[in-house]
C-alpha cells in the first residue's frame, strides 16, 4: 500500500482546522498551506533532546497530526506533501541553501526542504513551503515566476534569480521587510528534484551534528493571524501584524516549559530540560 493510500487525510484536515474543499485545485492548495502554517508550529525539541526526527510517514503523522508537536522543515513539508498527493496534486520535493545572514548561497550547505507542487489548470508550478522556520516563511504557496510581488497570508514575497556557475538556473526567495523597507532573500534553490534518501542525509546532519544550531537550543516559531512568536533558547521575540515587536527572556525552566506549552501548543518531551543545555546542564 503506498503512502498515499495510508495517509489519513480527514485526520490532517481535522488538525489544520481546514473545513474547504478537498480538490486539487488552486483554492484547496493555497487553503490548506495557509491552515498548515497557522495550525502546527516549527519546533527542533527532537534534536534538542538527542534524537533525529523520523521522516517515516507514519512518524510524522503520529507526532504531528495525532500529537501535541511541531516539527522542523523535512518534517513540515513531508507531512504536506503526503496531504496534497492525497488530494491529488503532482508534488516534487525540492532542496534549498538558506541565506538568510549568510554572506554568499554558497557558504550554507543545502539543508532546506521545499515543495514544488503542480496545480490542474494552471500555466504554472507553485512553490509551497511550510516548513522555513522565520518570520519571512511563506503563508501561502506561489506562483514560480519572476518579476511580479505576491501578498500571502499578510506577508510580501517575490522570486529573483542569482548568479551562479552551476548548469540550472538558481531561484531565491525574498521577503520584504517593512522595517527595513528592502527585500530580503530566504532561501536559493534550483529546480532539480530530490529524494527521500537524500532528505535522510540532510535530516541526520542537521538533527545528530553537535554544531548544528538545531541541536544547541530550542527554536520554535509559531504563526497567528494576529503575532508571530520565535523562542531561540530563552528569549521570546513577539511580533504583531502592525509591526511591533516585544523581546524578552525567559526567567526559567518553569516559564520556559509554560510558554511552550501554552503559547507554542506544543508537549514538552519527557525528560527534556529546555534551556538545561543554555546553562550547561
Amino acid at each position: 500500500m503506498s503512502d498515499r493510500e495510508k495517509f489519513d487525510l480527514d485526520a490532517y484536515l481535522e488538525r489544520i482546522g481546514w473545513a474547504g474543499g478537498a480538490r486539487a485545485d488552486l483554492a484547496t492548495l493555497r487553503g490548506v498551506h495557509l491552515a498548515h502554517a497557522l495550525a502546527l508550529p516549527f519546533e527542533n525539541l527532537d534534536p534538542v533532546s538527542g534524537r533525529v526526527p523520523s521522516l517515516e510517514p507514519a512518524d510524522v503523522v503520529a507526532k504531528m497530526v495525532h500529537g501535541r508537536r511541531g516539527g522542523y522543515c523535512y518534517e513540515h513539508n513531508t507531512l504536506l506533501r503526503l496531504a496534497l498527493e492525497a488530494l491529488g496534486f503532482r508534488v516534487t520535493p525540492l532542496a534549498g541553501r538558506v541565506v538568510l545572514g549568510a554572506d554568499t548561497p554558497e557558504s550554507r550547505p543545502r539543508t532546506h526542504a521545499m515543495l514544488r507542487v503542480e496545480v490542474p489548470g494552471e500555466p504554472l508550478p507553485y512553490l509551497a513551503d511550510v516548513g522555513f522556520g522565520a518570520i519571512g516563511a511563506l503563508l501561502a504557496p506561489v506562483p514560480l515566476t519572476v518579476g511580479e510581488e505576491f501578498e500571502d497570508g499578510g506577508r510580501r514575497h517575490r522570486f529573483t534569480r542569482l548568479p551562479h556557475e552551476g548548469p540550472l538556473e538558481l531561484w531565491a526567495l525574498q521577503a520584504y521587510d517593512g522595517a527595513a523597507r528592502d527585500w530580503v532573500s530566504q532561501y536559493a534553490f534550483t529546480l532539480e528534484p530530490f529524494t527521500a534518501a537524500d532528505f535522510e542525509v540532510f535530516n541526520w546532519h542537521v538533527g545528530s551534528n553537535p554544531r548544528s544550531p538545531f541541536t544547541r537550543r530550542p527554536y520554535l516559531q509559531r504563526t497567528t493571524a494576529e503575532r508571530h512568536l520565535a523562542l531561540d533558547g530563552a528569549r521570546l521575540t513577539e511580533t504583531r501584524a502592525d509591526g511591533t515587536v516585544a523581546v524578552r527572556e525567559l526567567a526559567g525552566e518553569a516559564e520556559a516549559r509554560r510558554v511552550v506549552a501554552e503559547e507554542f501548543g506544543i508537549e514538552v518531551p519527557e525528560g527534556l530540560e529546555l534551556l538545561g543545555r543554555l546553562s550547561g546542564g
